[in-house]
């Protein structure tokens, strides 16, 4: 679970990975076409004033930003924006193992850390993590209990962590039925960190989708019903103001580890365009060579936004 952890949903494992184009617009500065093309070399990267001007615009939000260090065979113009992970396989790693599945779930705490110290270093601008969602309750209530003792771990020990590095943190999910502890601790780690602008760790505990979009139309036909807005003037941006994500932008890249190839009812509507990587390796064994595959992927695919014409190897195929 939780940010420590991972969904550990378990089952088989696949290659393929699917791909959709998404609607987020790179965050960095332009460049020019022959540097953004797939492949390039590091050393043309290095030397190369859009890749620099891309870097430093990164690093006027984020200065810890290395991108053309920590991954120099990609632009930092082509970086996602947002990345959202499903971290999947704690069960299964610890199974192999012979450990019982709490076991994965504190070896995943470990690979969340490495991811957020990764996207750091690259400058991505918001990390959302699938941690439990709201079908998890279904598990053994000894795992469950675990699982939200972790969780209220993380947040203590991670706290000057995520001030030390200006990370924000936020919480996306349904608040009700979580421990009085796990409510007091989110509500206290967001109000910490609101100031924060280097990154957005946006972290989806008792989350479902359906649930997320449901709870939006009820508070759109409210608005309805008293007035305050006209029903023949709803559109997209009235019901993404109302989800959970409000104001953070759309997933670019969406990463599933442990190989099912389906999105579990996580960010249907703000993965709508992402961009989907699916790899077999199981969520404790994701490294940061892990992420930087899974982006140089990303930055080598055809972004058309449903047109014709686009930023990649099949512009205007």
């Amino acid at each position: 679970m939780s940010v420590l952890t991972g969904r550990g949903d378990g089952g088989s494992m696949n290659q393929a990975a699917a791909s959709q184009r998404s609607t987020q617009q790179p965050a960095a500065a332009p460049a020019d076409a022959a540097s953004l093309r797939p492949g390039a070399g590091p050393a043309d990267l290095c030397k190369d004033p859009s890749a620099l001007r891309a870097q430093a615009e990164l690093r006027r939000r984020s200065p810890r930003a290395e991108p053309l260090k920590y991954l120099p065979d990609v632009h930092p113009a082509r970086l996602p924006r947002h990345i959202a992970v499903i971290m999947d396989g704690n069960g299964r790693w610890a199974t192999q193992r012979g450990f019982p599945r709490a076991f994965g779930h504190r070896n995943g705490a470990a690979a969340v850390r490495r991811l957020l110290e990764q996207t750091g270093r690259l400058g991505i601008e918001v990390l959302t993590l699938y941690s439990f969602s709201v079908d998890n309750w279904k598990r053994p209530k000894d795992e469950v209990e675990a699982l939200m003792q972790m969780y209220r771990d993380y947040m203590d020990g991670e706290m000057s962590r995520l001030m030390d590095e200006g990370i924000r943190f936020v919480q996306i999910g349904s608040m009700e039925g979580l421990p009085d502890e796990v409510r007091a601790g989110v509500r206290g780690l967001m109000d910490l960190t609101a100031g924060n602008t280097a990154a957005t760790l946006c972290v989806a505990v008792n989350y479902g989708s359906r649930d997320e979009i449901t709870r939006a139309v009820r508070r759109l036909a409210a608005d309805a019903a008293s007035g305050r807005i006209d029903p023949a003037t709803i559109g997209e941006a009235d019901i993404s103001a109302r989800l959970d994500t409000a104001g953070l932008p759309d997933p670019d890249l969406l990463i599933r580890t442990g190989g099912e190839m389906r999105v579990s009812n996580f960010l249907l509507w703000q993965i709508s365009y992402a961009e989907l990587y699916v790899t077999d390796v199981l969520w404790p064994d994701f490294t940061a060579e892990h992420l930087n595959e899974a982006i140089r992927q990303y930055a080598g695919r055809s972004r058309r936004f449903g047109g014709l014409n686009g930023d990649g190897p099949e512009a205007g195929a």
